[in-house]
């Protein structure tokens, strides 16, 4: 079995988190505007607002990356979750799911929300395995969504 680290941001991970969400949000979907911000300038768009970026890696590489970001002083959303297709069913989307979850307890959230697209089967059950459950879905801000989950911290 790898073994998963978790990395917190720095600059030179800036690409990775880049690449990662961009392979599958171009896969399924279409990157909307907001997307390309966050994505190309996180520290700016993400860190800036009092957000974090977190990164998995096993050995020398970088296989996934998971964001959080402030919707108001109990609420933060998980953003940018991606893991590598090559280091998928390793535990990965996990360990970066249970690590971003801890962080926003650290910093005071008491609750943190995501949206998501009912035909991200696998991500979706992995939500569900991290304590996620659905709730009412207010999905203006994103063309993709059609589901909304949340859990307490």
């Amino acid at each position: 079995m790898s073994i998963i680290q978790i990395l917190p941001y720095s600059p030179e991970f800036q690409p990775y988190f880049e690449s990662i969400n961009k392979a599958w949000v171009t896969q399924y979907f279409t990157l909307e505007p907001f997307d390309i911000e966050q994505l190309e300038h996180p520290e700016e768009t993400i860190l800036a607002k009092g957000g974090g970026i977190l990164f998995a890696k096993i050995g020398d590489e970088i296989v996934g990356t998971v964001g959080l970001i402030p919707t108001n002083n109990s609420t933060c959303e998980m953003i940018k979750m991606g893991v590598n297709p090559a280091a998928q069913g390793k535990g990965v989307g996990h360990s970066l799911g249970v690590a971003v979850m801890e962080e926003a307890r650290k910093v005071g959230f008491s609750k943190m929300v995501l949206y998501s697209n009912t035909k991200l089967g696998a991500a979706l059950h992995l939500y569900k395995k991290l304590g996620f459950h659905e709730v009412k879905a207010e999905c203006g801000a994103y063309g993709r969504c059609d589901i909304k989950m949340e859990r307490m911290l």
